[in-house]
């Protein structure tokens, strides 16, 4: 019984450490798009190079991130998996290249999106000239919002040659918002590492009373936009449900940044970016 449990364990960081994870959450929170509107693209390759481009980008993250002395576990499961993590790299690397390769019709708002999310992992490359990136990178954390928006919402809609619309304004603040208040929450329990490194950013100079007012506003943003949907003929249903993983986030702010688990931030707080999407695929509105 223990083995097994100890079994079930390994899988499990295996799955989130790994960055299948939050690559699926990706894919789940690009349906969502889809779903509500109507988007007709080629789904299957875009939803092959968002996942594989997501693992790609995610692994070159944590590879690069060196080894510090610390109370997580991800940390230590890094140092340890280093060469299964470069790995991953290399092999979603190709795939992501040959499946872009089928999205060419649409190379200017793709790249977009990939120069972005280079960018964002560019200061960890150890050259002088990336490394000096950390120094300037006040908007990280604003930058990373805009990353997993852009792919999970915008792009889809670009890609689906519609005409953009009040209703795709709306969403993709709401999206936006929502997620940047969940990367706040990462912001303060990382701004000691990021202060000792000299990574710059807002969250990691600002004082506890000025991150909640940020913080309370994104989310108020979130509520609003969200809200305003009404308006551009979402059901009220699928307004609850977009809405409800706003409520979380809040009720875990005092929690989350007293309990620094890995699970509470790699599995529950990523997981809220994609929950609505994850409700709206089971209630199918």
């Amino acid at each position: 019984m223990h083995a097994n449990a100890v079994n079930v364990s390994r899988i499990f960081r295996l799955f989130i450490y790994s960055n299948l994870y939050i690559s699926l959450c990706a894919v789940l929170m690009i349906t969502q798009t889809n779903h509500f509107f109507k988007l007709q693209y080629n789904t299957r390759i875009f939803y092959l190079f968002v996942f594989c481009a997501t693992l790609c980008s995610y692994n070159f993250h944590w590879y690069l991130t060196p080894f510090v002395t610390s109370t997580s576990l991800r940390i230590a499961w890094n140092d340890a998996h280093r060469r299964l993590l470069l790995s991953i790299y290399i092999v979603m690397l190709v795939a992501s290249a040959i499946l872009a390769l089928q999205l060419t019709a649409h190379w200017l708002p793709l790249s977009v999106g990939v120069l972005a999310t280079f960018l964002y992992t560019a200061p960890k490359i150890p050259h002088k000239y990336f490394s000096l990136l950390s120094k300037i990178a006040v908007g990280k954390t604003l930058f990373l919002t805009f990353v997993w928006m852009y792919v999970t919402t915008a792009l889809p809609i670009l890609i689906a040659d519609t005409s953009w619309t009040m209703a795709h304004t709306l969403f993709c603040i709401s999206r936006f918002s929502l997620i940047y208040a969940i990367c706040i929450l990462f912001d303060y329990r990382d701004r000691e590492a990021d202060r000792a490194q000299g990574v710059k950013s807002m969250i990691t100079w600002m004082s506890e009373k000025h991150i909640l007012v940020i913080f309370l506003v994104a989310l108020l943003l979130f509520v609003i936009s969200t809200v305003a949907l009404s308006t551009q003929s979402f059901s009220p249903f699928s307004i609850v449900l977009l809405l409800i993983p706003g409520g979380i986030v809040l009720g875990l702010y005092n929690y989350a940044r007293r309990h620094f688990s890995d699970y509470l931030y790699y599995f529950i707080l990523d997981g809220l970016m994609m929950f609505s999407s994850l409700l709206t695929l089971l209630f199918r509105i």
